[in-house]
């Protein structure tokens, strides 16, 4: 596979070092390239600011040497080589041709994206792309290669699974997200892996296994996101919080693989390969 990652951070750069008022067109020329890729309608400078990227309508002395330090880490340079080694561990499925990657900084004011999100996160939905934003504290930066290749992972699940908006189930939502981080694990060890697994722990997460399993074959995204993002994004989105809390399906959908893999013997790599029902079915067979 082919990866184009965009220098988004130059770009930044230049961006942060120009008047005010030409920093919304500047932002508006650097996304342009995914544009298309982006289902929801309206201004794209709007969409980054509701979606928790750094402002480019008010000043902020933390944003330019947050960019610097990224370009002294290398990050694009982590995400490229980090998506590489992917790829190769992938390599017995079918995986697209090439993928491109923009990556956005965070903004450190955002509560949705730094209590609720851990400081990052990814989008890997818009086929032949990935987006990520971060705002790079300490604990954060050296995840953002990992996070790509939790998206990359998503990406060649639904290359060789079926993904139908209208038709996936809370179970395979939940099950994806779990795959990714068991597969981010299998690749560079649990340092790797993002915050929002073990987010949710004790009798909390045992209420959201609950309502996962109960409701494991509802169809249709308009209710999977409630499973795995939990309520504070639903009311964040303007949609019906389902009880669940704060990010608990990605814990809930790591458990359920780390259970299927102890049951089946499968290996990350094989079971991305299989529908989550698959998966449970060979895994209650195997019980």
């Amino acid at each position: 596979m082919d990866f184009l990652v965009h220098d988004t951070l130059t770009a930044m750069a230049d961006l942060l070092a120009q008047p005010l008022d030409r920093r919304p067109g500047a932002l508006r020329e650097m996304l342009a390239p995914m544009r298309a890729a982006i289902p929801m309608p309206g201004d794209i400078v709007d969409l980054h600011h509701r979606g928790g990227g750094f402002r480019v309508d008010a000043e902020d002395p933390r944003y330019l040497p947050a960019v610097r330090r990224m370009i002294d880490a290398d990050v694009l340079g982590q995400v490229r080589r980090e998506l590489a080694r992917a790829s190769e561990a992938l390599s017995g499925a079918k995986q697209a041709e090439s993928l491109q990657v923009m990556f956005v900084l965070g903004n450190p004011d955002d509560d949705h994206l730094m209590r609720v999100g851990g400081g990052y996160y990814g989008m890997g939905g818009s086929p032949g792309w990935i987006y990520l934003l971060a705002w790079p504290s300490e604990e954060v930066i050296g995840r953002i290669a990992h996070c790509a290749v939790h998206e990359f992972h998503h990406g060649v699940r639904y290359t060789n699974v079926e993904w139908d908006p209208a038709t996936v189930t809370v179970g395979e939502h939940v099950m994806a997200e779990g795959l990714a981080e068991a597969f981010v694990r299998e690749l560079s060890g649990p340092g790797a892996m993002g915050p929002w697994s073990s987010m949710v722990t004790g009798e909390a997460l045992e209420e959201a296994h609950r309502l996962i399993m109960a409701d494991f074959d509802l169809a249709g995204m308009g209710h999977t996101t409630a499973y795995v993002l939990g309520d504070s994004a639903m009311r964040t989105f303007g949609q019906e919080p389902r009880g669940i809390p704060d990010m608990a399906g990605y814990g809930v959908g790591l458990r359920l693989v780390d259970r299927v893999l102890a049951a089946t013997g499968l290996s990350v790599e094989e079971a991305t390969l299989l529908p989550a029902a698959e998966l449970m079915r060979r895994a209650a067979a195997d019980v």
